[in-house]
This record gives C-alpha cells, structure tokens and sequence, in this order.
C-alpha cells in the first residue's frame, strides 16, 4: 500500500532547518564581511565583498597563541583522563575489596561538587603550588573534575562485559594486566571514546578556571580570548564572530567523528 507523504513533517522539518540554519548564516556572513557593510547592511544581507581579513586579524592579535594554549591544555587533560580513568574503572569493576567500593563512592561524591564552590582554596592551592599563571595549573584541576565522570561512564560500559570473557582469559591463564590490555580495553572503545570527547569538551570550553588562575597573555586560552576580544572590540562584531568560528572549528571536527560513541556511552551501552 502507498503511504501517503506527511506535509505537515516536512513543513516542520523546514521550520526547523530555518531556525538552526539562519544563525549558523548570520555568523558565517559575518565573518567574510567588513565592520561598515556589517552596520551599514545588517546581519541578514549577504556581503558586498567577502574578505578573510577578520581572520588574519585574530591571528594578528594573538589568538594563533590562544588557539595554541588551548590545544596544549585540551590534549593534556585528555591525556591524563585517558592515564588515569581506564585502569581505576577496571579496578573498581573487578576488585572484590571494599576500598574500591569506597574509593568509587568518594569518586561520585566529586559529581555533586561544581567548581564554583572550590575555586577559592583551589586558587591558594595553585598559588602554593607555584602554579600560578602557569598551563600546567589549569590542566590539573580541569583534569580532576573530569575524573568522576570519565569514571561513571567508564565503569558503566566496562559492566557490559560478561563475565563468560573474564572466565576464558582466565583459562588461558591470563595476568590481569593482560586482560586488561586484550579484553577489557578493546571491548570498551565506545567509552572510552565517550570520555575522551567529555574531556576535551570540558577543556577546550573551559573558562573559570583560566580566568582566576592566569593574568599574562602568553597563558591565555580561546575562551579568555574571546572575552578580551569582546571587550577590546566591543562593536567589532565580524572580528569577535570570526574568532568564535576558528574556536569551535576543532571541537566540532571531533564531536562529528565521535557522535555516536558520545551518546552510546552516555546511555550505559559503550562497551557493546
């Protein structure tokens, strides 16, 4: 039987590609214009003459240093994620011993902590530290407040395994480690995608603490960036949009590879 074509999902299939296309539009408009089109025209008008000056304008400014900060601090925080996260999710799911239960407990305890309500003593924590207006005392502390729920989700998709594989590695007489190494972290790819993606989301958007925890502009990240381009060039708005278009260029390039690990780790099912 032919099914009848349903217009009014395809009148809302079109409102809805309006509503999401008309801002993407008006930035990438923006961006190729100069600041008198941009006043004298509009946001909507398409522009006389396209230009790519905003955007060596940026890099001029400094932003190619932000831009490169930003991706020190991001691959770091993966990085230490990625050290930490898998070995402390496997330990948690194997151990018979109640410190890992406690040590797991205290993990979730970090899920009801924002940062808001520590960055005072993280603050004097740093500056004790000499880390001050250092990269290093912003990839920490973002690093520590990924870990709870790197580890939830790691744990979560690291359960989906059978104990039917476990039992056969041991067979084979299998150490732990390797096990770990053969089974357990091939079998867990979609979550580890998924915390890699959290990760880097937490570190490349991240702006609390760079803004307490740097002053000099050689530790400057894109976020803090945009927020002195937004205050140095108030009514630049092609300049300020240009710089939000380079900084959401990368994270977008890694959120559309890893998608569908994102969600199916977030939904518990990342080790299917």
């Amino acid at each position: 039987m032919r099914q009848r074509p349903n217009y009014l999902a395809g009148f809302g299939s079109l409102i809805w590609l309006f509503l999401v296309g008309l801002p993407l539009y008006v930035m990438l408009t923006a961006t190729l214009r100069t600041q008198s089109d941009y006043s004298t025209s509009g946001p909507l008008s398409f522009p006389a003459h396209l230009t790519l000056q905003n955007y060596l304008d940026d890099f001029s400014n400094g932003f190619g240093r932000d831009f490169l900060n930003t991706i020190v601090v991001t691959v770091s925080v993966v990085a230490i994620v990625l050290l930490v996260v898998p070995p402390l999710a496997y330990a948690i799911i194997r151990s018979r011993h109640r410190t890992m239960s406690t040590v797991f407990r205290i993990f979730l305890l970090g899920l009801a902590i924002p940062a808001q309500a520590v960055i005072v003593p993280m603050f004097y924590v740093i500056s004790k530290a000499g880390l001050y207006d250092n990269l290093v005392g912003i990839i920490l502390p973002t690093a520590a407040f990924c870990l709870p729920i790197c580890t939830l989700i790691l744990t979560g998709a690291m359960r989906d395994i059978t104990s039917e594989l476990y039992e056969a590695m041991a067979v084979d007489g299998a150490s732990p480690a390797r096990v770990f190494r053969q089974l357990v972290v091939p079998l867990s790819k979609g979550g580890l995608s998924t915390i890699v993606v959290f990760s880097a989301l937490q570190a490349w958007n991240g702006f609390l603490f760079p803004l307490v925890l740097t002053q000099s502009d050689s530790t400057k990240v894109i976020t803090l960036g945009l927020y002195n381009f937004q205050t140095e060039h108030g009514v630049d708005v092609p300049g300020l949009l240009s710089a939000v278009m380079l900084s959401m260029l990368p994270i977008l390039v890694v959120y559309l590879f890893a998608r569908r690990a994102l969600v199916r780790g977030l939904m518990g099912v990342g080790g299917k």
